[in-house]
């Protein structure tokens, strides 16, 4: 369908949009005023109006709320449907009961209000809030003054890029010549801002440090060498509660590679399958298999880690609950410290949504949930299954966020045992800690005491970040 969304005044675009969107992930939806005439004159199989009332600054939340809770319920009654969030559609569902119980609220109380006053269904107001409360016990031991940040790093290369991949990544194999001038510019980046941080009364040591991408380890065993030595001379590691390294891809791992992780002190690894099917491996693009994965995790544990995550995707090409029963019993047998779930977000940067795209041009009929032929499915049976086995790992959830377009509007969780929950993954989504982000499109974020947050990302470009940091620092 082609649907629109007509406003009186240009306001609340984004919250609007993103919740008619919920509703029909696979449609055109559009949202414009009366005065954006190429829009509003267009032909809709449906249009919505929404009439914004005159406020005050002080009451525009309020407003905002009111307008979505009404949507929310016209779309409802439109559909048929329910959403498991209902009408949230930030990326933190934890930061209204986080909210409420810092100001005394109870557990209950905090259930009750995401059900109440957001259409929350039961199971995922008892998700968000329970991921509050086991968030606030492990920051009890954190220290998050201003002076306090955690580190992240990152490296912009992979073995070869997913099918849904948006992150800032180049494949390592066309970037091998790259990859040592782009650790020149981001170790001179790195020596040069620390010592700015100094000045200005910061830490010698992050709280915790991540090395993300990307794949980290499809650097060289030089590189990889040269990346976490100059991280560990420029730094004060000693006081750092967590060091991990997205090492994810199975394609990536030599044990060569994980002592040098180990000599320079990671206490914590990714393993990331996404999937244990062999085709679907090689739907999306990755250049291992499921034997491979295993091998990796093996490895990984031989080289002494105690603290491995893995990672997987519901709603891959082609896989429904038969796929994923076969995912998890793998990952059960493995028994890992942590287990990410994430639903695939259909992001309109990937591949997949390119792909996509193209079928429809072919073929303006083409079911816009369907990938040359395979099932973008995802429900919150699948989710159940997923929660399921890590509990019987003896995982509890620790973290929690959306995105958009994910497929059944469902959220990514982490669930870890008691102890191994990733601190970095908290601070970065409930905001309570600034972070000090390095390399191409990395984003720093400065959290003040007053709950201000000021955000400054670096060029995504590889060529253009080094170009960049030589002549800032040069």
């Amino acid at each position: 369908m082609n649907i629109g969304i007509r406003l009186n005044q240009d306001d609340f675009f984004y919250d609007l949009h993103s919740l008619v969107k919920s509703f029909f992930p696979d449609d055109d939806v559009s949202i414009y005023t009366d005065d954006d005439a190429g829009k509003a004159v267009l032909p809709r199989d449906l249009e919505i109006l929404v009439e914004v009332p005159a406020y005050l600054p002080d009451e525009r939340k309020a407003v905002k709320d009111g307008l979505k809770r009404e949507l929310y319920r016209l779309l409802g009654d439109y559909t048929g449907k329910e959403l498991p969030w209902g009408m949230l559609s930030g990326i933190r569902p934890t930061r209204i009961p986080m909210k409420l119980l810092a100001e005394g609220s109870t557990e209950e109380v905090c259930v009750r209000h995401l059900m109440e006053e957001a259409f929350v269904s039961e199971k995922k107001a008892h998700l968000a809030v329970e991921i509050a409360s086991r968030e606030r016990r492990i920051l009890e031991h954190v220290p998050l003054g201003r002076k306090e940040y955690s580190l992240y790093v990152h490296v912009p290369f992979c073995p070869s890029i997913c099918l849904y991949c948006t992150f800032s990544s180049s494949p390592i194999g066309l970037w091998k010549k790259k990859a040592d001038a782009y650790l020149d510019a981001l170790i001179l980046e790195m020596e040069r801002r620390y010592a700015g941080m100094l000045q200005e009364g910061r830490s010698p040591g992050p709280v915790s440090v991540y090395i993300g991408g990307g794949t980290p380890t499809s650097l060289s065993v030089e590189q990889l060498e040269r990346l976490l030595a100059a991280i560990g001379r420029i730094w004060d590691l000693g006081s750092t509660l967590e060091y991990t390294v997205e090492a994810g891809r199975p394609d990536s791992f030599s044990e060569e590679k994980l002592m040098v992780l180990r000599r320079h002190g990671v206490n914590r690894i990714s393993v990331n399958p996404q999937t244990m099917n062999d085709e679907t491996l090689r739907i999306i693009g990755r250049q291992h298999s499921a034997e491979d994965t295993l091998r990796a995790y093996e490895m990984a544990r031989r080289a002494g880690f105690e603290n491995i995550n893995m990672d997987m995707i519901l709603g891959l090409p082609g896989e429904g609950a038969e796929e994923v029963r076969r995912t998890l019993a793998v990952i059960e047998a493995l028994a890992p410290d942590s287990l990410t779930v994430h639903s695939l977000a259909v992001k309109r940067a990937s591949r997949l949504k390119q792909n996509i795209l193209e079928d429809r041009e072919q073929d303006e009929g083409a079911d816009r949930g369907v990938f040359r032929g395979y099932s973008l499915e995802n429900s919150p049976e699948m989710m159940d299954l997923a929660e399921e086995a890590a509990r019987r790992m003896g995982m509890a959830p620790y973290y929690l966020y959306r995105q958009k377009n994910m497929r059944g509007n469902l959220e990514n969780t982490g669930f870890a045992r008691p102890g191994r929950e990733c601190l970095y993954n908290i601070l970065i989504m409930e905001e309570l800690q600034s972070i000090a982000a390095f390399g191409a499109a990395a984003s720093t974020k400065e959290v003040y005491e007053d709950g201000r947050i000021e955000r400054s990302i670096a060029a995504k470009d590889v060529n253009l970040y080094i170009q960049r940091i030589h002549n800032s620092f040069d």
